[in-house]
């Protein structure tokens, strides 16, 4: 199996079979969060709610998520991944309770636990899915992984349309199938290679080489900048054109296209960072980020789905290749860095969208979304301080 992970090209990639079913398990429990926003527009009515007080689901949801990355990175270095399947039944169940709290403190635990399973998953997946790539493919290949949960997040609102307009709020509890019928499969198929992940012991631990805290903390900054952005566009454009009169199914579907164009530019990103390196490319993807939410944000109606998709192209780069740079910065220390690149970097998402719908609650959504452009220029003079692949070689030999 070493020997054919080692051999160049896309065939590879496409028929490496740990990959792809991390690559499933990682859709399947981020459809979770794609469902999140399209529950506003009903929490609005049946809470009573604001912008902001409603974007705490959010934060619930995957705040908890990414409190908990770096512990189960922590765990996953220590004793391997094998209950990985365990995150997306437990995710699944507690999702498909939601729906039915009767009162909105209730519904953000419910919404805080089914978080837990998330972050579960996401350092074990991301640990598991870096020990089966090989190294002069690395950044395309976790592109792949990643588009996995990128692809989940944009088959939420699909899944939300069908179940919240067939049966309102108690829709969630259909999606405890999803969970459920994949954890069965990624525990199946991952029992053989799960077994193999390697694991940290005092040797290995005393020879690892020091933390570079300077380039981690560009790296996970620059993540966190990139997930507030995303996080924020995804989870108001239902609210957004619901006040404007559209129906489900065009929002539902502007909402999807962000995230399909985002998983179409992830796997581009990751070709051209192979050759180019990381850090170029991720600052071309910021700079192009910020004229496409601008133009987004400017024009609306039927136009929205070519500027949706730019957005989602030009923000795509960022995450899997932070995702891949941290657990170099931290070698050794796989699981840790993808649960704090992860966990940390997408905190700032979380506490991100309930920021921008205060913003909202005062200026107005468009507004609101236009003031994350800036955030994206901003964020390009931190990418600058990202090592490049010369001087990131040099740091983790």
């Amino acid at each position: 199996m070493e020997a054919q992970l080692a051999r160049p090209g896309w065939l590879t990639i496409l028929y490496n079979r740990p990959l792809l079913t991390l690559m499933l398990g990682h859709l399947t429990v981020d459809c979770y969060a794609g469902v999140i926003p399209m529950l506003y527009p009903l929490l609005i009515l049946h809470f009573g709610l604001d912008l902001a007080t409603v974007g705490l689901v959010s934060l619930a949801y995957i705040g908890v998520a990414s409190l908990s990355q770096p512990v189960f990175g922590w765990l996953a270095d220590r004793y391997g991944t094998r209950l990985i399947g365990l995150a997306l039944i437990w995710t699944a169940l507690a999702f498909a309770t939601i729906g039915f709290a009767p009162s909105f403190p209730l519904l953000l635990l419910l919404a805080a636990l089914a978080g837990l399973g998330s972050g579960l998953y996401h350092p074990f997946g991301a640990l598991s899915a870096g020990s089966v790539i090989a190294d002069g493919q690395r950044n395309t290949a976790m592109s792949i992984y990643v588009t996995g949960g990128t692809l989940g997040v944009a088959l939420g609102p699909l899944l939300g349309i069908a179940l919240f307009g067939a049966f309102g709020l108690r829709g969630t509890a259909f999606m405890a199938l999803p969970g459920l019928l994949v954890a069965p499969w990624l525990l199946w198929e991952l029992r053989r290679f799960v077994a193999r992940t390697p694991r940290r012991t005092p040797s290995t631990i005393a020879a690892q080489a020091p933390i570079r805290w300077s380039p981690l903390a560009a790296t996970i900054g620059t993540m966190m900048a990139y997930t507030w952005v995303l996080y924020s566009v995804e989870a108001f454009i239902p609210t957004w054109y619901a006040t404007m009169g559209y129906t489900p199914a065009f929002y539902g579907a502007l909402a999807t296209t962000v995230l399909l164009a985002s998983a179409l530019g992830a796997v581009a990103a990751g070709a051209l960072a192979d050759r180019f390196g990381r850090r170029a490319v991720a600052i071309g993807s910021l700079a192009l980020t910020v004229p496409s939410i601008l133009l987004f944000t400017q024009f609306v109606g039927p136009i929205a789905f070519v500027t949706a998709a730019l957005v989602g192209l030009s923000s795509a780069a960022v995450g899997p290749l932070m995702l891949v740079m941290a657990q170099q910065l931290l070698a050794g220390r796989a699981g840790m860095a993808s649960g704090l690149v992860l966990g940390i970097g997408f905190i700032s998402g979380a506490i991100g969208v309930p920021i921008t719908g205060a913003i909202a609650d005062m200026i107005g959504i468009p507004g609101a979304l236009q003031t994350l452009a800036l955030l994206a220029a901003a964020t390009i003079l931190l990418a600058l301080l990202l090592p490049g692949e010369r001087e990131l070689h040099n740091l983790t030999r």
